[in-house]
This record gives C-alpha cells, structure tokens and sequence, in this order.
C-alpha cells in the first residue's frame, strides 16, 4: 500500500510542502516518482514520518533528526532515544512551568520581570518549521546563525528588552492612551527598533503583517495579552499607524 503526498500530509496533518521540504534535506525521500512527478510513499515512509513528526514535538532540529534516523536502525535503541528525548522534554516543560509562575508572581507583586526567568525552558529551534514555511529556510537559517553568535549577556539583553517593550505597551494600553499618541509611538519605534537587530529587514509589509501574527497566533496574544487583556490588539494598531506613517516597501 502507498500514499500520495496530498493523501500523507492530511493524513499526518501537515502540508505537502513540509513532506517536500523534508525530502529536500534527506529526511523523507518518496519510495517512488511517478510518471506524472508525483510522489509516493510506502509504509516504511509512514513509520519514518511518524518518528519525524515525534521528534519535532520534542522541539529537535531537522538536522538532529537526520542524525538520530539515520544513527539508529534497531528498534529498542529508537525507544530508548524516545525515551530519554521525552524525559528531557520532561524535564523543559517543568522550567517552563516554573517560568510561568514565577511570572505570574512577580505581575501580580509588581515586581520587575527578567529574561534569564520568563525564557527559562524556552527554545527557539521549536519554531525552525513554522519559520522555514512562512519566510523560507534561508531567513531561518540566517536567524539561527545571528542568535547563536550572541553571548549569553547579549541574548538574555535581547529578550529583557522586548519583555520591557511588552510591559510598556501593556501599562499605555490599560491607561488609555491612545496608539496614535506620540507616547505610543516613541514604545513601537523602540519595538521596530528591537526587531531591527536581526538579519532581517523590517520593512512595511513584515512589520504590519507581524502585528496580526501577534493577534491571530494564539501563542503571541497570550504572551502580550499577559499584560492585560487587549494588549495584542493594542501592539497591533499601533504597529500599523507606525507603517503608515514611517515605512514604505
């Protein structure tokens, strides 16, 4: 029995383009191309997507998948490899979980948040198949490249910065203030600012089209609504009088 790549991918609940993707890099080759260019795959490729998917779930780059595939053949040594991935990833989501309380804390205490806190258990790479299919491998490669040649000082310096950025935008948000004030909008030029340090240019079209990232992805409302219910809506209005204003292209 086989599956086309549309049949595999709503199967798994990912996208043809991730199962093209993942044979671009040696992940996932079809068992077959048909004489139409059509892709196939056997049950063989159904187990390794499986493991593929698993491992993703564990936050591991493509490139440590690769290497843990293709390192182990014995069945038993692949659920030992689960296994220990699983109690790390265990072991992650119980500092996040710390991480959350001890933010809870300390906005409830008013007390300052610090990054080396709020990101314990956090890891960008989590993110490396969403990035690669919204803004293509190259961006994400280039963002990886960046945030790794950061020291520590500097990357705990980057994320204090936008959690300050944050709490700013959420205090004007529950004063009232308006986006369009100048008030506003000297915290969203410190945000475009801040979003300006990566390798990407931030032009008028990226910067509009985060700020509805921010509302319509669930996991950005919750990190900015955490400053007051409507703060991501707040960010998001004021990132597009920022544009309309200041951006072009």
């Amino acid at each position: 029995m086989e599956w086309s790549i549309q049949d595999l991918a709503r199967s798994a609940g990912t996208t043809s383009r991730t199962l093209r993707h993942y044979g671009q890099v040696g992940l996932l080759a079809p068992s077959r191309i048909g004489r139409n260019g059509y892709r196939y795959y056997d049950q063989e490729s159904l187990v390794r997507l499986q493991r593929i998917l698993l491992l993703r779930e564990l936050g591991l780059a493509l490139a440590d998948i690769g290497q843990v595939l293709d390192g182990e053949r014995e069945p038993t040594a692949a659920l030992r490899t689960h296994l220990r991935l699983l109690l790390r990833e265990r072991e992650r989501i119980g500092r996040q979980i710390e991480s959350v309380r001890t933010t809870l804390r300390k906005m409830e205490g008013g007390e300052q948040l610090m990054a080396e806190e709020v990101f314990d258990g956090f890891d960008h790479t989590q993110y490396e198949q969403e990035v690669t299919q919204r803004w293509g491998r190259e961006a994400y490669q280039r963002a990886d490249q960046w945030w790794r040649s950061l020291s520590d000082a500097d990357k705990k310096a980057f994320q204090q910065r936008q959690l300050d950025i944050a709490a700013d935008f959420g205090r004007a948000h529950d004063a009232g203030i308006p986006v369009e004030s100048d008030e506003v909008q000297a915290i969203t030029q410190r945000l475009y600012d801040w979003l300006s340090l990566t390798t990407e240019p931030v032009t008028k079209e990226y910067f509009v089209n985060l700020g509805e990232m921010y509302v319509a992805d669930p996991r950005f409302t919750a990190n900015y609504d955490v400053h007051g219910d409507g703060t991501a809506i707040f960010i998001r209005d004021a990132m597009k009088v920022y544009a309309e204003r200041k951006l072009s292209g």
